[in-house]
């Protein structure tokens, strides 16, 4: 701090870029390729090469090719290695010769510095906490009014009997009919009795010929040579394998230093570099040689010039028209579901009451279900003289 002495930065002048102005005019985009080729009409070539035609004979061939009739193998023996035998000696005096950063480092003493950095441990006051709140002291407790509770409403059922009459019932009057007769023609199967020729026009020109296959060349077997493979190399054979220990650092450990000043990130290629708006050069194209159509699309086919409309007669339909036909016969409207149904009368549900007539309240169980008697009367041959019934107890649940 006493020998750094601190400068005053000043910023680079900025230097104006020239704004960019385009030449006037048009770019020259003719070629001397262009300007000296001159296009000629070229016919494709014919071939003149005579169409393969192919020899098959069942003979066999039984030729010597030249390779085999002129290459012949020749005894071929290993050559000696001409290398000198050299067996390396490890030294056996110590290596003492010193590196220059042994040489020129001198250890030092290092003294770590004291921290002045407060413990961080919570301290404890002795003070007892308060914990009276705004809530605690200012909330009044008000007594609530009882909850209203709508009583429930009785079920009565009419007295009066249903009516089930229906306007479909009532207004509904059946009259005889019969069915409709089917115009339609009988499917007849057309048939001939005559026999099938499945000669085709394939069958007829097509002329089998006669294929030889061709003749597979059989692959010789495979012969191991005699004798014990020598995997020796002479890598294997010269290497002596040595110890050798790894060398120590000598480096002394490097204690990392920490600031608390924050990092200046500014750099000159930040502040004299300003990006500039750049737009995409628009594409070169070529202009059409050939000219667009100008006028309206004559849009008509050879179909549409050709056709003969013809005017078509609609064929007689024999279907019979929809008419409902009286007749004076009485209408069967008798149906098993009138002739086999037998009415019942139907019992409502004890536990639609509030208090079920013919059952008394038992209890209450913890999921809410209410549980009932139900009291019959039973005669008892021994009480029967004195005219006394005694009630049998049902338990039944709401």
């Amino acid at each position: 701090q006493s020998d750094y002495l601190p400068y005053d930065v000043v910023n680079r002048p900025l230097r104006v870029q020239e704004e960019y102005k385009p030449k006037p005019g048009e770019i020259d985009l003719g070629t001397t390729y262009r300007r000296d080729y001159n296009p000629h009409k070229i016919q494709p070539v014919t071939l003149v090469r005579p169409l393969e035609r192919k020899h098959i004979k069942g003979g066999k061939i039984d030729t010597i090719p030249t390779y085999q009739d002129d290459y012949r193998s020749w005894e071929v023996q290993r050559r000696e290695p001409n290398k000198l035998e050299h067996t390396y000696h490890p030294p056996t005096e110590k290596f003492g010769n010193s590196t220059t950063f042994q040489d020129d480092f001198v250890p030092r003493e290092l003294n770590p510095r004291q921290s002045f950095k407060p413990p961080g441990v919570a301290k404890r006051s002795d003070v007892p906490f308060d914990g009276v709140t705004n809530h605690r002291s200012s909330y009044i407790a008000h007594q609530l009014e009882p909850k209203f509770v709508r009583p429930k409403e009785e079920y009565k059922p009419s007295s009066q009997p249903f009516e089930d009459l229906t306007t479909h019932r009532n207004d509904f009057k059946g009259l005889l009919g019969e069915f409709t007769k089917s115009c339609k023609p009988e499917y007849i199967k057309v048939g001939s009795n005559a026999h099938f020729d499945g000669c085709t026009e394939f069958r007829d020109r097509f002329q089998p010929w006669s294929v030889s296959l061709p003749e597979a060349r059989k692959i010789r077997d495979y012969v191991p040579p005699t004798g014990n493979m020598d995997l020796h190399s002479t890598s294997h054979l010269d290497y002596v394998p040595h110890v050798i220990c790894p060398v120590a650092p000598i480096r002394p450990v490097s204690y990392g230093r920490r600031s608390n000043v924050p990092f200046q990130g500014n750099t000159t290629m930040k502040e004299d570099f300003q990006a500039w708006a750049s737009c995409r050069q628009e594409i070169i194209r070529r202009h059409q040689e050939i000219p667009k159509p100008t006028g309206k699309f004559d849009g008509l086919t050879t179909f549409k010039s050709h056709y003969i409309p013809h005017e078509i007669i609609p064929v007689q339909s024999f279907k019979p028209l929809r008419v409902v036909v009286p007749s004076s016969a009485h209408f069967e409207d008798g149906t098993m579901y009138r002739t086999e149904y037998t009415p019942k009368k139907q019992e409502i549900c004890p536990a639609n009451y509030p208090s079920p007539p013919g059952y008394v309240f038992v209890n209450t169980d913890s999921r809410g279900h209410k549980f009932f008697r139900r009291v019959t009367p039973e005669i008892n041959t021994f009480s029967q003289s004195n005219g006394n019934h005694i009630p049998k107890e049902v338990a039944v649940a709401s």
